[in-house]
């Protein structure tokens, strides 16, 4: 049988073992080794992670692969390059990224109807805005409605400072996540651990979930929902492995 056409533009697995361990080198950290070599980002650099568990991590999606390597199947490796090849050369773009998305943050914006829905945002979504506060000092203002409201300015600096903090890669994956879930809230909590991938994924579907309760949810919606959620259990493990 012949080669799919797809399969044909992917390039094939051309070696046997996908392993960590330690980078060679000054830098330290620990690589991904194809055969004992580390393979290249698309910008040429090393595949080197900070912690094992995370190299660990991507080296397991290497070793999944079979006749051809599918990076579509490959989201901590993308991750991965992305922090190493994008985010060390533009940490203040992607820091205000970051604040631009606490900007308009979806847990600060509360239906004024159904009164159900409102309860349960306020319950869920005002929870974790109490969380953020808390535990990070953002305090965002939550508002009725979907027109846009500005969040105080002090508050975007704190986010903005607080991301500037981070290293490469944790920061890849609060930006990451602040855009896969609407919220630089949802994607903090799920790197500190207080939330799992899944759970973060259904408060920023709660309206969805909510319409879906009601009156039933499509097929289509249930499958674009699976997908989200997998990229939302891989970030979970990311911020776990970076943690270890």
């Amino acid at each position: 049988m012949a080669d799919k056409p797809d399969l044909l533009q992917r390039p094939r697995r051309f070696y046997k073992a996908a392993v960590a361990g330690p980078a060679q080198g000054e830098g330290g950290g620990f690589a991904v080794l194809l055969d004992g070599r580390t393979p290249k980002s698309p910008a040429k650099s090393p595949l080197v992670l900070p912690t094992l568990a995370l190299a660990e991590l991507v080296a397991a999606e290497w070793e999944a692969q079979v006749e051809v390597i599918d990076s579509a199947a490959m989201p901590a490796t993308r991750l991965a390059f992305t922090a190493i090849d994008r985010i060390r050369e533009t940490r203040a773009e992607v820091a205000r990224e970051v604040a631009a998305y606490a900007g308009s943050d979806l847990l600060c914006y509360w239906a004024d109807h159904p009164t159900a829905l409102v309860e349960r945002q306020k319950r869920d979504w005002g929870g974790m805005l109490d969380w953020a506060k808390a535990e990070l000092g953002l305090a965002l203002q939550p508002v009725s409605g979907i027109i846009h409201s500005p969040q105080p300015p002090s508050a975007l600096a704190s986010v903005e400072a607080l991301a500037l903090t981070m290293d490469d890669f944790a920061l890849a994956g609060v930006a990451y996540g602040a855009g896969l879930l609407g919220s630089t809230v949802l994607a903090l909590a799920l790197r500190a651990g207080a939330l799992t991938g899944r759970r973060a994924l259904d408060l920023s579907r709660l309206e969805e979930i909510f319409q879906a309760e009601a009156w039933g949810q499509d097929a289509e919606a249930a499958t674009r929902a699976e997908n989200l959620a997998g990229e939302a259990e891989v970030l979970e493990r990311w911020f776990a492995a970076l943690r270890r």
